[in-house]
């Protein structure tokens, strides 16, 4: 089993009402998983958020919390709600209505990895489903929970940057010819789960870095910002895509030549956000 839940990162003075979290770079394969898949130490990967954490781990540097997960997405999906269990991976899992995810293998306990290559090769126990819910989904969700509460209290609002990585293919069908690929995914549910002046000012910090940006196509947001989000609750909560090949080597998955470059101007956008964070909170004291 991985060794921990999550690893949350605090800043020196908690500045801004922003939190940023990585559900999907956990990266703690442990033996004992290996040891019940098909896959090996390599393919395991392919659908992990590698190094979304590193990109974001200066948040604390601008006064926002940071939590990432420790456990691997192939482990336990986080971006899952803790019902959405397959029937075809889990013995005597219910049978619901059609729910795509679960379908396609993407259950909050995965069946597969990218491009729908199986992780096992038999079906999991419902005990073993459970434990590692109660183990790692829960725990990791207390903790983000309380540190939007504790924003909310302290700011009078909060906003969660849920930050992802999407493959470069991911967007082959959405680009059209002649027209620059998009580079960046903010999805907000439709509008649903954040106020539209963040969203705009977020999206703005990343066109500034120079990078393409659309919204929720084809990544509108999953079930973290679906549960978190409550705009008129002055809870807001946004899902970011961003396209791996920008700073790393998608079949080796390693970080590219343009991997420190990156990051740094990725720092920039970072704290505007923060900031973003903090100058709402100057309006809502006005108010």
């Amino acid at each position: 089993m991985p060794k921990v839940a999550y690893h949350l990162t605090h800043p020196e003075q908690r500045t801004t009402s922003v939190v940023f979290a990585s559900p999907h770079s956990g990266r703690d394969y442990s033996w004992s998983f290996l040891r019940k898949t098909r896959l090996n130490e390599h393919s395991i990967r392919s659908s992990e958020d590698a190094f979304v954490d590193r990109l974001f781990e200066t948040a604390p540097q601008m006064g926002a919390p940071f939590i990432k997960a420790g456990a691997p997405r192939a482990f336990i999906d986080l971006n899952r709600n803790c019902d959405e269990l397959d029937p075809a991976l889990i013995e005597g899992a219910p049978k619901g209505g059609h729910n795509p995810r679960i379908s396609s293998g993407l259950g909050v306990v995965p069946r597969v990895v990218a491009n729908g290559q199986a992780i096992y090769d038999g079906k999991l126990s419902y005990h073993e489903a459970q434990r590692r819910i109660e183990t790692f989904w829960r725990p990791y969700h207390r903790a983000l929970a309380g540190q939007l509460d504790q924003a909310h209290l302290m700011f009078g609002q909060c906003i969660l940057v849920d930050c992802h990585s999407m493959p470069h293919e991911a967007m082959d069908s959405f680009s059209a010819a002649g027209v620059r690929r998009p580079e960046v995914v903010i999805g907000d549910r439709f509008g649903a789960s954040a106020s539209p002046a963040i969203v705009d000012r977020i999206e703005e910090a990343f066109i500034r870095m120079g990078l393409h940006v659309v919204r929720n196509t084809p990544f509108a947001g999953a079930y973290i910002a679906q549960h978190y989000g409550r705009p008129n609750k002055r809870r807001h909560a946004l899902q970011i895509e961003i396209d791996r090949s920008l700073y790393m080597n998608e079949q080796l998955i390693r970080p590219n030549g343009n991997f420190e470059n990156f990051r740094r101007e990725l720092k920039i956008v970072i704290s505007e956000i923060a900031e973003i964070g903090r100058s709402m909170q100057q309006s809502l004291a006005a108010e």
